[in-house]
């Protein structure tokens, strides 16, 4: 582990320069991922789209994510975040270029479901991020991880109209989302030229194998699986979205199609957990070696509520202060943008908190607001004085934010070798619950929706207080048989 002792966002050096350049390839990640967001309507202009087809684009680009998470963790804890970040940087270039090289609705769906899988990007850099900062600082290096990175999305909404608006035609809108992909392959390069996996002198710990998360007993071996049904039900939910029952997309023998293959999927997944972990039926995991699944249980129900609140609420918020004050879209989404822009502070100040006053108890406060948040939230109606409204959404975008980088304050201090799967599967519960709330909202009124979010976030809290605080050391085996020990506090 890195021993350098100061913590200087300026520097560019050492476990510094690791820390930008990780919030740098997330930041890429995110404004490919939404790069035709800020876009759609000149899209649905150029290719002649329908609204249902809109919504359907918009499902589309967060259904890969899900399975594109636990996908990428794996293969992050085997080959290393530089080879695994320069790798999804490059390929997920090629549907950038083909969503703007798009002439119809057919060619630009398949493309915006491809580009799903850049959305897994953010797993990369946790592990990445952990291996150079000590646990002392690692909260915080993962909330300005986190935080500068997920701006990407915004930073695309701000920018991307104007360059289309540049380009000018019809097509202004191809160049913006091709530069975006020009951004993903060139950095690829970068990226790859400018980091290394860990610290000269560092082991990087790999898991046994790779098919499934490692557990260390057969109570958390049953509680994995369980804790996989979401994962799947959230496809099926997307998959029911989209047929006849939903926009009509799909037909009803391809809706039962694609139920029976997530079917299929999940039992050779289940399997697949089988063959990795079938040693613990039969040879008990030494004590040292072990760690305890709930606790990567505890923060998927956190960030279900944390990032999946805030990946439904930044697709709604536009509307919704447009529908209750009866503004312009524009001025509306300006307001609404502000929610994301807390983003810059709050997902490193839930870190930093995490750093100096522990694990456990910044996330109870944190879980709390968010509930409360939501609350206030639910309650806003025209009446309310349009500033006080924007302010309740800030504050409560606060405890969200925070709430996402405390989360993954955690994440790394569970098991290092695991860091990338157990990231991809807490990263993944995020999307969940963004498909869950946007559901929600589709059969619900505005107030109702922030209510249902609140109610999911004193769930959170419950199941929090089972949450255990990382102390002491956790034990990784060397190459050579021998046991290192990496302090987690």
């Amino acid at each position: 582990m890195n021993q350098e002792k100061s913590f200087n966002l300026l520097s560019f050096s050492g476990k510094m320069k690791m820390l930008h350049f990780s919030w740098m390839a997330f930041f890429i990640t995110f404004f490919v991922w939404f790069n035709h967001a800020p876009l759609l309507g000149m899209i649905a202009q150029s290719l002649g789209l329908t609204s249902s087809e809109i919504k359907t684009l918009l499902i589309l680009n967060v259904a890969l994510t899900i399975p594109a998470r636990i996908i990428i963790g794996m293969l992050t804890d085997k080959y290393g975040p530089r080879i695994t970040y320069a790798a999804l940087l490059f390929l997920a270039s090629i549907p950038c270029f083909a969503f703007a090289l798009s002439t119809d609705f057919a060619q630009a769906a398949v493309s915006r479901f491809l580009l799903g899988f850049i959305g897994a990007g953010f797993v990369i850099g946790i592990r990445m991020v952990s291996e150079w900062f000590p646990a002392n600082e690692l909260g915080t290096a993962e909330g300005v991880y986190g935080g500068w990175g997920n701006f990407g999305s915004a930073a695309a909404a701000m920018t991307l109209p104007t360059l289309a608006i540049m380009f000018g035609g019809d097509d202004g809108w191809r160049y913006a989302v091709a530069l975006s992909g020009l951004f993903s392959l060139v950095f690829s390069f970068i990226w790859y030229k400018n980091v290394t996996d860990t610290p000269k002198g560092s082991t990087y710990f790999k898991p046994k194998r790779i098919g499934g998360l490692e557990v260390t007993s057969k109570p958390d071996f049953f509680f994995l699986l369980l804790m996989k049904i979401p994962l799947y039900a959230a496809l099926a939910l997307l998959t029911w979205k989209l047929s006849p029952k939903g926009v009509s997309i799909l037909s009803d023998t391809a809706a039962l199609s694609i139920y029976v293959i997530l079917g299929v999927i999940f039992i050779y997944d289940c399997y697949s957990s089988y063959s990795v972990n079938k040693e613990i039926f039969h040879t008990p995991v030494p004590e040292m070696q072990r760690y305890a699944f709930k606790q990567v249980a505890v923060l998927n129900v956190l960030y279900f509520a944390t990032f999946g609140s805030e990946l439904a609420v930044v697709s709604m918020l536009p509307l919704f202060f447009s529908d209750v004050f009866e503004l312009d879209m524009v001025y509306a989404g300006l307001l609404a943008s502000a929610y994301a822009f807390m983003n810059l502070m709050s997902r490193p100040g839930g870190g930093w908190l995490s750093d100096r006053f522990g694990r456990k108890k910044t996330l109870l406060i944190l879980t709390a607001g968010l509930a409360g948040g939501y609350a206030v939230m639910s309650m806003i109606d025209s009446t309310w004085p349009l500033v006080l409204a924007v302010m309740a959404a800030m504050a409560c975008s606060f405890f969200v934010q925070a709430g996402e980088g405390a989360v993954f304050a955690v994440v790394p201090l569970i098991k290092r070798r695991l860091t990338g799967q157990i990231a991809g599967m807490t990263g993944a519960y995020g999307n969940v619950g963004a498909v869950f709330y946007l559901t929600v909202l589709s059969m619900v009124d505005y107030s109702t929706f922030f209510s249902v979010i609140a109610a999911t976030a004193v769930l959170g809290f419950v199941t929090l207080l089972f949450l255990k605080e990382p102390k002491g050391h956790m034990a990784e085996i060397n190459e050579d048989g021998s046991v290192a020990l990496i302090q987690v506090n």
